[in-house]
């Protein structure tokens, strides 16, 4: 059971318990406060409160607990992804990564030595076996649904995991640490930020890491879809596809960032309408409830997490995903996830490569 200290992780834990499973309690360490660059107090799954938290859940209860350590792998495959995609000029998901590179595959391996059956995590979504494949479909509380960070879960470990809140809502399992006697757990705030940026401020984050980028990065222009200079930006890694704040331009009408030019170190701006787009390619995706889509499939494809989702048509064509939504959407950010939905249903999903 992966444990990071907080109350869906706990209670699921305690709900498999309690349902005759032998639990072994998992706290995954995936960053350090010292290297993260940030100030102020250490906050989220990784910190020491939070592990003893988790401890503390397992002796209670009466199950093992282990702390392991995979700071290394994730800033190989999550931090470093992270740093690269926004230089490329991409915004990164990296709970995704997590999920598909990391969580799983370190919780499989784990298991296997302990000789446990299956693999369970807190996450708000729920799996069943239909015609030979593990489909992921949402969680039933749809303001908590977590369906949309899984889709890069293989076949081989979705046939091995177990969801055990997937069918509550937030505030039963709440309600379910009070009956508990855990009042602190079911009072306990809820962390939104990226695990390794506390701070919620990847632009402090990305300094850090790459000494002098502003330097190397000063003289960068804002400019419209013709070409013009419209004045200079901070560095073309601080800003997403759709942000209309901090931009710092005046033209007597609302600008958005409707691309992202690396190579060239601009950052091109414009009106709402020109935010608009129609059709998206998607790379690396990877298929759930079907092995291959045969022909045009319908779909309602989210492009990012919080995203209400929109109607669409999936064409695959060899390692790309064709998406055609039936009427134009807004902000397509290459680099962010983009999920597509049969009903409750994860089809499947992928990165997005560029709009159309």
């Amino acid at each position: 059971m992966a444990m990071s200290g907080g109350i869906d992780s706990s209670v699921a834990a305690i709900l498999l318990h309690e349902q005759g499973y032998e639990v072994v309690g998992i706290t995954m360490k995936t960053w350090d406060y010292v290297s993260s660059g940030t100030q102020g107090k250490e906050t989220g799954c990784c910190s020491l409160d939070s592990i003893n938290d988790a401890r503390s859940i397992a002796v209670r209860f009466g199950f093992p607990h282990y702390i392991l350590d995979i700071r290394e792998e994730f800033g190989e495959s999550v931090i470093g992804n992270f740093v690269d995609e926004y230089l490329a000029g991409r915004t990164p998901n990296p709970c995704v990564m997590c999920n598909t590179h990391i969580k799983w595959e370190a919780l499989l391996k784990r298991a296997d030595m302990l000789k446990c059956d299956f693999i369970a995590t807190g996450h708000y979504a729920k799996v069943r076996e239909e015609n030979g494949r593990y489909v992921i479909s949402k969680g039933l509380d749809p303001t908590k649904d977590q369906s949309y960070v899984l889709w890069g879960v293989s076949q081989e470990c979705l046939s091995r995991t177990l969801f055990p809140i997937g069918g509550f809502e937030k505030s039963a399992i709440r309600q379910m640490a009070r009956d508990k006697g855990l009042h602190e757990l079911a009072e306990k705030s809820e962390s939104y930020e990226i695990c390794f940026i506390p701070e919620n401020d990847y632009r402090a984050f990305l300094k850090h890491r790459i000494p002098d980028l502003d330097k190397k990065l000063d003289g960068g222009h804002f400019i419209d879809s013709s070409g013009n200079k419209l004045g200079k930006h901070r560095g073309y890694p601080f800003y997403t596809i759709g942000q209309r704040k901090g931009l710092e331009v005046a033209v007597g009408s609302a600008l958005y960032v409707t691309r992202i030019d690396p190579e060239t170190n601009t950052v091109v701006l414009g009106p709402i309408e020109e935010l608009q787009q129609q059709e998206m390619q998607v790379r690396n995706f990877n298929l759930i409830k079907y092995a291959k889509l045969i022909e045009p499939t319908e779909a309602i494809t989210k492009i990012r997490y919080k995203d209400p989702g929109a109607w669409s048509s999936l064409e695959q064509s060899g390692d790309r995903m064709l998406v055609r939504f039936h009427a134009p959407v807004k902000a397509i950010a290459p680099g962010q996830s983009a999920v597509f939905y049969d009903g409750d249903d994860v089809i499947g999903g992928g990165f997005i490569d560029r709009a159309l």
